[in-house]
């Protein structure tokens, strides 16, 4: 008999471990060499590598025969061999060959999942699919990062808390006056708000009323096959040309207890403005980018794995009270046609 505590239990698992059925970014495209690359992302070790012709695959980091990581083996131009027995298999998780013996079924057989692959902006995406929904959904970026009048640089880090966090501080405009007080970029504006919440094609925004482009003033969350965030902050006078800089963000679950956060800056720049803007970036504004970040890193690895059944919260946390009762309604439903699948 499942039982009400059960359900919640799995709802509670899935949510912590990352929903399915979506686009995760998981590696900036640089880290991608001519070596296999083990990762763990959504509570699952991957493999992800180059072929020959530099297309990207992923694949469970598993070795069909025994379990050995297929990270730890070669990259042979169109397939992986395993460095334990040197079993060949190819991005599709199709065993090529086995050369210890010719006496084997698995050969031509796929024997371990494939993942199914996006290289877009300097990152590698993964679709996360689960029995219910094999196949991968379609993506749509916001538009700072698909339109060329946009500049953008990629950071990506890792945070030693669970996604849900990283999500939860992205969602709360109001830490900015207090957290990064200090900071080049949110030392103005109020510190007191009223926020409120408007409703998008795609989810919500959160902002303050009555003060817009002062400081970190509303942030945008939308699930377009994947799950991002979009806020901008305005730098100060002597940041260069293009006004405002935008951030659009993902936060990747590694596991229950670490997080794979991406953001990508951004600026809407062209022609000279934009090369200004590029080496001003480079050379003296990402310090102080990458300051604000760890300011946010402090805090939510600081804080304890319960923290979320100790808080009272208030009108300015609205916004990341609604995200938690959509992504939980959003598990409630994929754990429902699970079942369905099962019977």
């Amino acid at each position: 008999m499942v039982t009400t505590s059960d359900t919640a239990d799995k709802v509670e698992n899935l949510l912590n471990n990352g929903l399915r059925n979506l686009w995760y970014p998981v590696v900036p495209s640089w880290r991608l060499t001519e070596e296999p690359l083990g990762i763990t992302r959504l509570n699952t070790n991957i493999v992800i590598w180059r072929d020959k012709d530099n297309i990207v695959h992923a694949l469970e980091d598993r070795c069909p025969h025994r379990g050995a990581r297929l990270s730890q083996g070669w990259n042979l131009g169109d397939r992986l061999a395993c460095w334990y027995h040197g079993i060949e298999i190819n991005g599709e998780g199709v065993v090529k060959n086995v050369p210890a013996t010719d006496k084997i079924s698995i050969e031509g057989k796929k024997c371990i999942n494939s993942f199914p692959v996006k290289e877009l902006h300097g990152a590698i995406f993964l679709y996360f699919g689960d029995e219910a929904h094999p196949e991968p959904c379609t993506m749509e970026l916001p538009e700072e990062l698909t339109s060329s009048d946009y500049s953008n640089f990629l950071c990506t880090a890792m945070w030693k808390c669970n996604y849900r966090y990283a999500i939860d501080n992205v969602m709360d405009p109001m830490h900015g006056a207090y957290l990064h007080a200090k900071s080049h970029s949110m030392a103005k504006g109020d510190k007191t708000a009223s926020m409120k919440i408007r409703e998008t094609n795609q989810g919500l925004v959160f902002e303050k009323d009555g003060q817009r482009d002062v400081n970190f003033d509303w942030v945008e969350i939308g699930n377009t096959g994947t799950c991002w965030m979009r806020l901008s902050i305005p730098y100060r006078e002597n940041a260069g040309p293009g006004g405002v800089f935008f951030i659009v963000g993902f936060a990747t679950p590694i596991d229950e207890n670490h997080t794979q956060v991406f953001f990508w800056r951004i600026r809407k720049v062209s022609g000279w403005q934009r090369n200004v803007w590029r080496f001003m970036y480079r050379n003296r504004l990402e310090a102080l980018h990458w300051a604000v970040l760890e300011q946010d890193r402090l805090v939510l690895e600081a804080m304890q794995g319960n923290a979320r059944d100790q808080e009272i919260l208030y009108e300015h946390d609205m916004g990341l009270s609604r995200v938690r009762r959509d992504m939980k309604k959003a598990a409630e439903r994929q754990l429902s046609e699970l079942a369905g699948v099962a019977t």
